[in-house]
């Protein structure tokens, strides 16, 4: 054998043994190196991700139609309004110190991602403008003082933004049908409104009521994109729509379609107004019941 022939055997054995493992050794970082630094010693232009892993999944979730609802096949229909309260274990997730729910709705609104009606009636008749939607959570108070020196009066604007804190309960208008081509007892959403305190100029509380109206509706796409904090999972792939569709909240129902247009409240005092709330719930589920035969 050659010696040309030696060295090219030479050779193919340490490309075949030799330079792979040089990769397998290139590839091994440097624990010292900060992942945030470039070669140049100038730090990168991302942030720094708080998380394991990209989450896009609830981003790019798509809301699913509703069934088509023909008027001769629904033999029944019910309006309902309910109030919820994020005091209650259930809905602490509704106050959730990150996103609480009224920012959500305010975000929207503000962004004209969503319509805000007015409080004139709760049958969405009244949209407010752009302008009166950049304003909602905002009060503006005019507070005088007098210059020391000069004793000239100086008058000075104060935007108060809202305290999410303050808002402690949220009202739903509802609709509960039986579908007689499904056999079903359904419920759909119409509205959801938050609430607030009011009070008078010296601080003494006058009355509380809705700050806005949202149709839900139309709602549904936004709240298909927004995650809620799920306590038991911080996988949490579930969204605010999925809150609303699978009734994972607690409420109790203050007033049904009457023909005096009156809440329970009106008619009822104490522990007779949950009394009263129970009695229609029951009702509509022994309706559903009496339908069929066993």
């Amino acid at each position: 054998m050659s010696a040309t022939s030696k060295i090219l055997k030479i050779l193919a054995f340490f490309c075949l043994t030799i330079l792979p493992f040089t990769g397998v050794f290139a590839q091994v970082e440097d624990p010292e190196e900060d992942p945030n630094v470039t070669e140049s010693g100038k730090p990168r232009d991302t942030i720094p991700r708080d998380d394991i892993y990209d989450r896009y999944m609830t981003a790019e979730k798509l809301t699913l139609a509703y069934d088509h609802l023909h008027e001769k096949d629904v033999m029944w229909e019910k309006r309902i309004w309910r109030l919820i309260d994020t005091r209650e274990k259930r809905n602490h997730h509704f106050a959730y110190e990150k996103k609480p729910f009224i920012r959500i709705l305010l975000d929207a609104a503000k962004k004209g991602d969503i319509q805000a009606f007015s409080v004139i009636d709760d049958e969405f008749t009244t949209a407010l403008t752009q302008e009166e939607m950049q304003q909602l959570g905002s009060s503006v108070d005019t507070v005088i003082t007098f210059d020391p020196e000069t004793f000239q009066e100086i008058v000075t604007v104060v935007v108060n933004e809202l305290n999410p804190n303050d808002v402690k309960q949220y009202r739903l208008k509802e609709v509960y049908f039986f579908d007689e081509e499904r056999s079903d007892l359904g419920v759909r959403i119409l509205g959801i409104a938050p609430i607030v305190n009011r009070y008078d100029d010296n601080g003494n509380f006058l009355n509380s009521g809705p700050m806005f109206w949202t149709y839900y509706p139309d709602m549904r796409r936004i709240l298909a994109k927004t995650p809620y904090f799920n306590e038991s999972n911080d996988v949490n792939h579930m969204s605010w729509e999925d809150v609303f569709e699978a009734r994972i909240f607690s409420s109790y129902i203050i007033k049904e379609s009457n023909v005096y247009d009156r809440r329970i409240q009106d008619y009822k005092t104490g522990i007779d107004v949950l009394y009263e709330s129970d009695k229609i719930k029951d009702g509509i589920f022994h309706f559903e019941h009496d339908l069929w035969d066993y």
